[in-house]
């Protein structure tokens, strides 16, 4: 469970912004959409290779 204690003179827009921040960085979601369906291994390792790809052609782009 996320906890957000309220900091000296903080709003309460403040505050949902640093739970909303917390809440992407621990991977809640991606998570739970993740442990919805079972993805058998090898389409997880194509995955992951399929991705390792784009992120290769793009830095090849740039440069």
């Amino acid at each position: 469970m996320i906890v957000i204690e309220p900091q000296e003179g903080e709003n309460l827009e403040k505050m949902l912004r640093r739970y909303k921040r917390k809440f992407s960085r621990l991977g809640i979601a991606r998570e739970v959409r993740n442990r919805m369906y079972h993805v058998p291994k090898s389409v997880q390792r194509r995955e992951q290779i399929k991705r390792a790809a784009y992120r290769q052609r793009i830095l090849q782009q740039q440069s």
